[in-house]
This record gives C-alpha cells, sequence and structure tokens, in this order.
C-alpha cells in the first residue's frame, strides 16, 4: 500500500466531500429542522445533475442550467410535501413514491440511462480536472468552498426571518406552533422544497464534477447525507452551537466521510462493500446517543445515603 495513492487522492476527497456537503445541508434542514426522513433526495440528486446536463447540452449556460436544476428539485419537494400535507400520506412514504416516480421522469429528461458531457466541449463550472494544475480561481474546491459559504449565510439569515423561526417552530413542536397560528402545513412543504433545491444543485454540480448524469447516481444519497449530517454533529456538536456553524459541521461531516471512503479505498476493502459501510456507520453514529443514556449516565441516588 503506497502513502502517496492516498494524498494524491485527498483532494478528489475534498472536492468531492464539499459537493456532497451541500446535500447533505439539505437534508439536514428536513432530518433536523422539520424531523422529517425524506426519502426524496435520493430522486432530486439525479433530477439536479439530468436537468442541468441536457440544459448544458442544448446551449445554455452552467449558471442558467444550475439555477434551473435547484427549481427542478424545489418541484420536486413540493410533490413530497402535498402528498404528505394535503393527502395526509406519512412522510417517509411520501417521499418514496415521489422518489418512485422520479426514476421516470429523470429517464425522460435524459432520454436514456446516462449523458455525458465533455470538459473539453462545454464550460464547466467543476470538474475533476479542475483541482490541480488549473489557476486558483478555477479551482474546484474553492468554488464549491465559497458557494457553501454563501448558501450557510443565506440560509442563516433566512432562518432567522419571522418565516425561518416558525419553519424551526413546526419541527420542534407541531402543536404548539398551530396554536400560535403558524401554518404547520405550508412550512413543510416550504422546508421540503428547500432541501430538495439544494440537494438538486448538488446534483448539477456532481453531473459537471464526474462528467455525466446516470440514472443511478442518487442511489443511497440519503444514507450519505445522514453519515455527514451525524458525523458532522457528533464531532463538532459542542464546538458549534451557532445554527451557522451547525451547517458549516455538516459540510465538514461530509468532507470526513469522504476521508473515510478513501482510506478503506487505500486499504484494498472491496469496493462492493462501501454501501454496506455507510449505513453501518450511520447506524452506529445514530445509536451513541441511546447508547450513552443507558450505559454511560449515572444513576441516580434516590436513597439519600
Amino acid at each position: 500500500m503506497n502513502i502517496m495513492n492516498l494524498v494524491n487522492a485527498l483532494p478528489g476527497a475534498v472536492a468531492q466531500g464539499l459537493i456532497w456537503g451541500i446535500m447533505a445541508i439539505g437534508v439536514y434542514i428536513t432530518f433536523r429542522i422539520l424531523d422529517i426522513a425524506d426519502l426524496t433526495v435520493d430522486g432530486t440528486l439525479c433530477t439536479g445533475g439530468a436537468v442541468c446536463i441536457m440544459m448544458m447540452q442544448s446551449g445554455q449556460n452552467v449558471w442558467v442550467s444550475m439555477a434551473v436544476a435547484l427549481v427542478a428539485g424545489m418541484l420536486a419537494g413540493m410533490v413530497t410535501g402535498l402528498l404528505h400535507t394535503f393527502m395526509g400520506i406519512p412522510a417517509i412514504l411520501a417521499g418514496i413514491l415521489t422518489q418512485l416516480g422520479l426514476y421516470s421522469v429523470n429517464l425522460k429528461i435524459m432520454g436514456k440511462a446516462n449523458q455525458a458531457i465533455n470538459v473539453d466541449k462545454f464550460d464547466l463550472l467543476v470538474s475533476l480536472r479542475y483541482i490541480k494544475g488549473v489557476p486558483f480561481f478555477k479551482n474546484t474546491i474553492l468554488i464549491v468552498a465559497l458557494m457553501i459559504v454563501a448558501l450557510i449565510v443565506i440560509l442563516y439569515w433566512f432562518f432567522g426571518t419571522e418565516l425561518g423561526c416558525s419553519l424551526r417552530a413546526t419541527g420542534c413542536n407541531d402543536r404548539m406552533a398551530r396554536a400560535q397560528g403558524i401554518n404547520t402545513d405550508f412550512n413543510r412543504v416550504l422546508g421540503l422544497m428547500l432541501s430538495n433545491g439544494l440537494v438538486a444543485l448538488a446534483g448539477a454540480l456532481l453531473g459537471q464534477y464526474q462528467g455525466f448524469a446516470d440514472i443511478n447516481m442518487g442511489r443511497g444519497a440519503i444514507v450519505i447525507g445522514l453519515a455527514a449530517v451525524i458525523i458532522g454533529e457528533s464531532i463538532f456538536g459542542k464546538i458549534f452551537r451557532n445554527f451557522g456553524f451547525l451547517l458549516l459541521a455538516v459540510a465538514l461531516g461530509s468532507i470526513i466521510y469522504y476521508f473515510v471512503l478513501q482510506i478503506v479505498i487505500w486499504l484494498g476493502i472491496d469496493t462492493d462493500l462501501l454501501k454496506l459501510l455507510s449505513a453501518a456507520v450511520v447506524a452506529v453514529f445514530l445509536a451513541i446517543p441511546t447508547w450513552k443514556s443507558k450505559y454511560l449516565s449515572k444513576p441516580v441516588n434516590k436513597g439519600g445515603a
């Protein structure tokens, strides 16, 4: 095992981790703020990539293509939200239904299961080839890092507004929020739209980065997003208590996740087991709070002695 192979792979891991960090921030909005495990993201990640690639192939500017991808993701989130609020379908099942429908939608968008885009023929914002040997202002790591900082600033501002606070209140205590006159159904739909818009934006960046959009590119995305959220909270949660820094912790958790994947690959472990390892990591980190309360908390002395 050559240590230099691992070192050379780390910039790529950082770039991918940052792109998936945007997706993880979207997952954080539903999972932590709205208290919903939204499985729509497995479909909207592909939707974002498919829309962006097809828009650019039709001659559109990269920024326009990414904006349309974001809107497409928000529309998918709205569908999940309406299935949940208007039709009364449980949130997790509503996400599964939308994800299932998006498989066909994504196939129709691309026309086939896979669409490639050539970095030499199109003016891409990010690419695997833009990590080394390019001007700093074109470096994928720098560009995506700046995008994450901008997104965190915008989200920090939004969740500090009256609407943002009402959205947080909906996830914190639904009944109390309704008692205060908050339209909780509207807030759930809005939260799902924000979340899936960010996931689709990450899909648009990922499609450019890897040079293609594939119908299966979003499979297991929810596991990676949850892994990033859990790892970020576990490592940085006690340090970063401010909401904006918590969003940053989620993005850092995604980078750590991809670092771990690179180490696993470097150690020669079968790559077919990566999804299984990801699921195991998420399960362990989700169980840690329960283990702490059960086995590490000090027993209360009721005898007074």
